[in-house]
């Protein structure tokens, strides 16, 4: 297996993806890839606050009940842990971060938007987690959206095609290499 020189997490690729599509400019991508501390939105807070709600109870009040038990209903039983650190390696890239909750075999991540279109995760750098998961029997990743309206789900199996994120991925790698000067997260280039 290679050595490790990159490490990277869902997120930041899929600011890439939106980097990409010029919905981010590339000082704001660049100050995300060094960690500059940006102001919680107040739509990042309530995501939050509702994964809160529905794995662990808190502030339940705050939100639809019937939303909440739509949500729970499509959680794996039993669940087996919340936030599972997952990683995989691709090449010379570390892939890491958490998912929210897994089963015997379904892991979940909840998601929450002000506005849901099918198949959105298709190419979410977090379906990696599925391949990050294989060991611990996971064979499905399941996201849970809601748009506070209503409840959607995508499911996602072992035999899912990464092309499309590992193409993303290269083409990171190699925005990270032409701005290497520019990156003062150091964390970003392997172990």
């Amino acid at each position: 297996m290679a050595s490790i020189a990159y490490n990277l997490y869902p997120t930041l690729l899929n600011l890439f993806d939106r980097y990409q599509k010029g919905y981010i400019g590339q000082q704001d991508f660049l100050n995300r890839i060094n960690r500059v501390p940006v102001q919680q939105t107040d739509a990042q807070a309530r995501g939050s606050s509702f994964e809160e709600a529905v794995i662990k109870g808190v502030n339940e009040d705050a939100f639809d009940s019937e939303i909440l038990e739509k949500v729970r209903a499509l959680l794996p039983r039993p669940m087996m842990k919340t936030q599972v650190y997952c990683e995989h390696q691709l090449d010379n890239v570390l892939l890491y971060g958490y998912v929210d909750v897994i089963g015997k075999t379904l892991a979940v991540d909840i998601k929450t938007t002000t506005s849901y279109q099918e198949g959105r995760f298709a190419h979410s750098h977090q379906n990696f987690y599925l391949p990050a998961l294989r060991s611990k029997g996971i064979r499905t990743l399941r996201y849970v959206i809601t748009d506070f309206q209503d409840v959607y789900q995508e499911n996602y199996d072992q035999t899912i095609d990464f092309s499309v994120q590992e193409i993303q991925i290269k083409l990171f790698c190699d925005f990270l290499k032409e701005h290497r000067d520019e990156i003062t997260d150091r964390k970003i280039f392997g172990r």
